[in-house]
């Protein structure tokens, strides 16, 4: 029997190919790794598509890895109220590489923006 998580992973994945780099679902949480170039049409699609119907950001926010070249992590939290499903989205980056802003999707992206940029700049 397919997980209803993991299954979820692979339809993100078919429907957007050239933006998902992989989906796994850990501690019952779905978490999709995305290419940051391509994360506006990716969330576009989890929000329009009626198979996703993530209608809301519930919030964003940065993890810090200082090891690695693209140091740090961008994690979307996303909800999608019927059917009461939840999906974290990360998008990875360096210092001097901006990420798209979500504001034109979900306009309540400018505040998580703002409050992210003023921890890690």
């Amino acid at each position: 029997m397919t997980d209803p998580l993991e299954a979820l992973g692979g339809q993100i994945a078919a429907a957007c190919p050239g933006a998902v780099i992989g989906a796994s679902v850990t501690r019952g949480e779905l978490r999709v790794e995305a290419r940051r170039g391509e994360l506006l049409g990716l969330m576009r699609t989890l929000r329009d598509d009626p198979r996703f119907a993530f209608a809301q950001l519930m919030d964003l926010c940065g993890v810090d890895w200082p090891e690695r070249p693209e140091r740090f992590d961008v994690v979307y939290n996303l909800l999608a109220p019927v059917p009461n499903r939840r999906l974290r989205v990360v998008v990875t980056t360096d210092e001097a590489t901006p990420v798209p802003s979500l504001v034109g999707i979900w306009p309540a992206a400018g505040w998580f923006e703002r409050e992210a940029w003023d921890l890690f700049g």
